[in-house]
């Protein structure tokens, strides 16, 4: 009907409620928002028959889609409005065309005036939010097509509380209705169509326009946070027609009665979804803050960085003595190797000054409040010392576990880790984790867990057994009460697909797999690489991203590695990532790891034992101590 260039909008001043909506943004609902029938106001292009003008508002639509049996009204609150014999008078007279009496104009001002306020506001958001939402592809890599073609699932944005909408994204699931762009139209202008969402792959949707049941010929993938992405009802108010594929245009001969009868009940984005897309994207950073970070070439030292730029809350940092700003370092803003300027100083950590004896023009440091905060310790008590045992992650190598000892306790909680094997005489290939910190493990998480743990350099008594080792270096283990044990329920699960930060070339972000899952450590494998690259991450990492943060944020993702090139890596990247890792693996273990009552003090402890990988994911703690 109507030629075929029907279109269906929702009227956002349907109820009063969504009338106060407009007034004040809060945040997501948990639930998405209904899409009532009630109020709909539906518009064509061609302006032909079947329209009617409310008679409180004035504003146009179908008839049949209006309030009451008279479809006088286009709303519930325009029919509660009009009340009165002599507002009905007056109003009738303006829309017939009458001069208008004074009172009729006082009646009318107020609810159109709102409107129009409203759609302003509206309106200013939309091409702010234009602005800050350019789609980046990537060449030759679609996440769409690589999760179609394997069966792949994504990690949930709900896994990454960093990341944007990660706190906030509700129960945006499939089923979820849509307005998107028509892209099989012949018509000169931009038209859009209501589309539901098939599935869901981090930000990605796969989307299916209404009307096509189970045909998937047309099935296309889009990032739900995308400048095209709309709420239903967004049509009606930016004044966009709604208009039929041309594939299915003739299958139906009434689309109103359709869509009505499809979309009742049924769930959309929250009005402010553009709104809190944009607020999640806008980072405290900015370009010519100093800050302290590490000193990538002595891992024992932190130095003074500027912020040459920042991209999705990763931070591009130059090191300040960096005349041609070459000398950099990547790392998101939540980064633990990152810290206001003072920090090393009031802990004790190494610090290198900077020749630069002042603040260059424009520089300035970047406030305390902005660093991520550590959990406060109690070191008043039982606590780290020099020269016990435990078990880390090797900064220089993220795929190893290896047998470590504490050389040196800060202030703050903080302590300064060795490798066992491989530490410099001088100690600058130390490195500083928190005593919280989910990178650092007690003795025998690593058999417990099944892992295999990295013994020290040139230590020949094999297989690797801590009795031993700690017996023979005279050391005791750390206490396994000191270490962090709290589990979160990250939602992660083996299999998952996601962008990752190759922690050994920070300024990558690349396509990877979760390979297993260890409490709250993830193995992260990075597609189309050896797996001699994977790294050990924790699950609330700021390195890990969902699905189509890339192309969100305008970030350059690395895609696999094709199977050509897979098979004949260059020699000079292989070399360039073993140079960088040092790697060393010592040999699995054939026997179960015992520990004796004096390791640890005299206290008895039982480990929980590991749990699978996919049953890994809860609140459960890594360690159970023997009640006497």
């Amino acid at each position: 009907m109507f030629d075929g260039y029907d279109s269906c909008s929702e009227d956002t001043s349907s109820s009063s409620s969504s009338e106060e909506s407009e007034e004040e943004v809060a945040p997501l609902p948990s639930s998405l928002p209904i899409i009532k029938n009630n109020g709909q106001v539906y518009t064509y292009p061609d302006g032909k028959s079947g329209m009617a003008t409310c008679e409180m508002c004035g504003m146009v639509g179908v008839r049949d889609a209006f309030y009451s049996k008279t479809k006088r009204f286009c709303s519930v609150s325009c029919s509660r409005s009009y009340s009165s014999n002599s507002k009905k008078a007056s109003i009738l007279a303006r829309l017939q065309g009458k001069p208008p009496t004074k009172k009729a104009k006082v009646l009318q001002k107020q609810p159109l005036v709102a409107k129009l306020a409203a759609y302003a506001q509206y309106q200013a958001t939309l091409q702010n939010q234009a602005k800050t939402k350019a789609a980046v592809p990537v060449e030759g890599f679609s996440w769409g097509n690589y999760i179609n073609s394997n069966s792949f699932t994504a990690a949930p944005v709900t896994c990454f509380k960093h990341a944007p909408m990660g706190p906030c994204w509700g129960d945006i699931s499939e089923g979820v209705r849509v307005e998107v762009p028509n892209t099989d139209c012949s018509l000169p202008t931009k038209v859009f169509w209501i589309a539901g969402i098939v599935k869901l792959a981090g930000y990605n949707a796969l989307l299916r326009y209404e009307g096509f049941e189970n045909d998937s010929s047309l099935d296309f993938w889009c990032n739900v946070c995308g400048s095209d992405i709309h709420p239903v009802g967004w049509c009606a108010t930016s004044g966009k027609p709604l208009v039929p594929p041309r594939t299915i245009q003739h299958k139906y001969t009434n689309w109103k009665a359709f869509l009505v009868k499809r979309l009742t009940g049924a769930k959309t984005l929250p009005p402010d979804f553009s709104q809190k897309v944009s607020e999640s994207m806008q980072y405290p950073f900015k370009t010519s803050m100093r800050v302290e970070v590490v000193d990538k070439t002595h891992l024992c030292r932190t130095r003074v960085a500027v912020v040459e730029s920042v991209i999705g809350g990763r931070l591009r940092l130059v090191y300040e003595e960096s005349e041609d700003k070459t000398d950099d370092f990547w790392c998101h803003m939540y980064s633990p190797l990152i810290h206001h300027i003072g920090w090393s100083r009031s802990i004790g950590h190494r610090f290198k000054r900077s020749d630069i004896t002042k603040k260059q023009d424009g520089h300035f440091d970047a406030p305390s409040h902005l660093f991520m905060k550590v959990k406060e310790v109690d070191a008043a008590g039982e606590w780290f010392k020099e020269g016990m045992k435990l078990e880390a992650i090797d900064p220089l190598n993220l795929s190893a576990i290896c047998v470590a000892t504490i050389r040196k306790v800060l202030a703050d909680g903080y302590l300064m880790i060795g490798i066992d094997g491989s530490e410099a005489a001088d100690g600058s290939d130390w490195f500083c984790y928190h005593a919280t910190s989910p990178s650092i493990f007690p003795v025998g998480f690593c058999e417990i867990n099944m892992i295999e743990l990295t013994p020290p350099r040139g230590y020949a008594k094999l297989p690797f057994k801590w009795f031993d080792y700690l017996r023979e270096t005279d050391s005791i283990a750390a206490p396994v009460k000191l270490f962090n044990k709290e589990v979160p329920n990250h939602g992660f699960h083996v299999g998952m697909k996601l962008e990752a930060v190759d922690l050994m070339e920070p300024r990558l972000v690349c396509v990877a797999t979760v390979t297993r899952i260890i409490h709250r450590l993830l193995r992260i494998h990075f597609d189309g690489w050896e797996d001699e690259y994977d790294q050990w991450v924790d699950c609330e990492s700021p390195d890990l991203y969902p699905v189509g943060w890339c192309q969100l944020t305008g970030y350059q993702l690395q895609p696999p590695a094709p199977q050509s090139s897979r098979d004949s890596q260059s020699s000079s990247s292989k070399q360039k990532k073993k140079a960088k890792s040092q790697q060393y693996k010592g040999h699995k273990k054939m026997t179960s790891l015992q520990l004796k009552e004096e390791l640890l003090d005299g206290e008895e402890y039982s480990f929980l034992q590991g749990a699978s990988d996919q049953e890994s994911n809860g609140s459960a703690s890594y360690y159970i101590k023997q009640e006497p």
